[in-house]
C-alpha cells in the first residue's frame, strides 16, 4: 500500500465509525490504512497472527491479551470497524470536553477504560478477578525475577486491600475503586490516537 492514504469514501460506515469512536476523520483514514497495512492478504479482517506482528504488542507482557480484546468471543478475525472500537478506549480524553446527556458512555471515558483494563484479568468473564487471575498477570507482569512465592505474596495483599466484601475476589467496583487515584484517563490514552 505505500504512503499513500485511503480516501475517506473508502472506509465504509465512515460517519457511523466517527460517531460511535470520537475519532475524526483524518484520524479513522489514518487507523484505516494501518488496518490495510497489517492485512497483508487485502481481505478486509485481521487474525491474530496478523496483530502480533505489532511490535509494541510483541514486548507488553499483557500484549496477547490486548490482541484478545480485538476479538469477539470464539472468532478468529476482526474487520476494521471491531479493530477501531477496541482503539477507542485508548482515545486521549478531550479536556473540558463532558458527557452530553441522552448519549452512550464515550469508548475513551474513564468507565469505559475501567472496564477494558478489568476485561484484561477477568479472563473468565465471572465478573471477579480471582487470586488465580491475579497471580496470572503478575507473572506476565514481572517474569522471573520474583519468586513464586513473592508472587502469591503480592497477588493475596492486592486481593485483600481491594476485596471490599471479602468474598476473596475482586469485583469492577472494587477495582475501580483500588485505581480511582490512578490517573487512568492518562494511562489508558496513546497520543497518536487523537
Amino acid at each position: 500500500m505505500g504512503c499513500q492514504s485511503s480516501h475517506p469514501s473508502a472506509i465504509p460506515e465512515l460517519e457511523e465509525i466517527m460517531q460511535e469512536t470520537g475519532f475524526s476523520q483524518a484520524s479513522v483514514v489514518r487507523l484505516y490504512d494501518r488496518f490495510q497495512a497489517l492485512d497483508k492478504q487485502q481481505k478486509g479482517y485481521l487474525s491474530k497472527y496478523d496483530l502480533q506482528g505489532i511490535g509494541e504488542l510483541a514486548v507488553n507482557p499483557l500484549g496477547e491479551r490486548i490482541i484478545n480484546a480485538f476479538f469477539k468471543e470464539g472468532e478468529e478475525l476482526t474487520n476494521f470497524r471491531s479493530f477501531i472500537r477496541v482503539l477507542a478506549h485508548f482515545r486521549p480524553v478531550e479536556e473540558g470536553k463532558s458527557k452530553e446527556t441522552g448519549r452512550p458512555e464515550p469508548m475513551n471515558s474513564r468507565l469505559r477504560k475501567l472496564q477494558f483494563a478489568f476485561q484484561l484479568y477477568d479472563q473468565d468473564s465471572d465478573g471477579k478477578i480471582s487470586r488465580d487471575e491475579m497471580l496470572q498477570v503478575l507473572r506476565l507482569m514481572v517474569g522471573i525475577q520474583v519468586t513464586e512465592e513473592q508472587l502469591a505474596c503480592i497477588a493475596e495483599r492486592t486481593i485483600q486491600e481491594a476485596d471490599q466484601d471479602g468474598d476473596g475476589a475482586i469485583s469492577f467496583e472494587e477495582f475501580a475503586t483500588s485505581v480511582e487515584k490512578l490517573n487512568i484517563e492518562q494511562r489508558m490514552s496513546l497520543r497518536l490516537l487523537k
